[in-house]
């Protein structure tokens, strides 16, 4: 996953408007990102589908202090509190938004719209209930950097040993045009999350993307069915630590909330 998840966009830029940082459409704009329009349908309270500036207002008016995410993949529901038909949603998604405080969560359908070589992206979230429970999984931030240093660092010794590190012309290839991105300024999260959210948001992404080109291997190359299973079980644990990780510091603004309240 090299692209930043939608929940992720959302859960940030709406946290900073919570806070009072950011205005309600400078929120919506910066969790619409590169697509063309998001909009949100079934909130309590609203009729139909809503633009994205009043339903992030319609979460403030529902009493929503903090916004945390869910990125869960089939055997691990990585974020997610129930109940069942909401985690299936989230699942088949990949991602959600949640305020369990609420009671409430989303779930972003795709779609797209346009002739072809003018594309526009479109999101739908839909609203479901969700229970007010403990997040599956989520580790605090410290955790989550310890864990991702010491995954990272057992797979590389592991793969550099077996030569299945992946660093033919395609995968250096592919980490340049990573590194592209991230020089071009992109800002990770958003105004009220603390520094080190920040840092293990950027070492939890730099991780997944080596992950992804690490695992996608090289077209034409030598290496045989069973090399290719070990180096897919060796990268599996990275990139659950990946995700955790991501999952923390997206989360961590809602965590802090709910400490100062303790």
């Amino acid at each position: 996953m090299l692209e930043e998840p939608r929940a992720g966009r959302l859960a940030a830029w709406g946290n900073a408007l919570l806070a009072g940082l950011v205005s309600p459409d400078e929120a919506a704009a910066r969790a619409v990102g590169p697509d063309a329009v998001h909009r949100v349908a079934g909130l309590p309270g609203e009729d139909g589908q809503v633009g994205l500036t009043l339903a992030l207002g319609r979460l403030r008016a529902m009493g929503v202090a903090g916004l945390r995410v869910a990125l869960p993949v089939p055997g691990h529901p990585l974020g997610l509190c129930g109940p069942p038909e909401f985690n299936a949603a989230a699942l088949e998604a990949g991602e959600a938004v949640l305020a369990p405080a609420a009671g409430v969560g989303l779930v972003p359908e795709v779609g797209s719209a346009g002739p072809a070589g003018d594309v526009l992206t479109e999101v739908l979230w839909r609203a479901g209930a969700v229970r007010p429970a403990a997040p599956a999984d989520v580790p605090s931030l410290g955790e989550a950097e310890r864990e991702l240093a010491e995954a990272l660092r057992t797979a590389t010794e592991a793969l550099n040993a077996r030569d299945l590190a992946g660093a033919g012309p395609v995968a250096r290839a592919g980490l340049e045009a990573y590194r592209s991105r991230m020089e071009r300024g992109r800002q990770l999260l958003a105004p009220g999350y603390p520094p080190r959210a920040v840092r293990v948001l950027e070492l939890a992404q730099r991780v997944a993307a080596l992950v992804e080109i690490a695992g996608a291997g090289e077209p034409g190359s030598a290496v045989s069915a069973g090399e290719m299973a070990v180096r897919e079980e060796l990268l599996r644990p990275v990139e659950r630590a990946a995700r955790r990780a991501r999952v923390a510091a997206y989360n961590s603004y809602a965590e802090e909330l709910e400490r100062q309240r303790g």
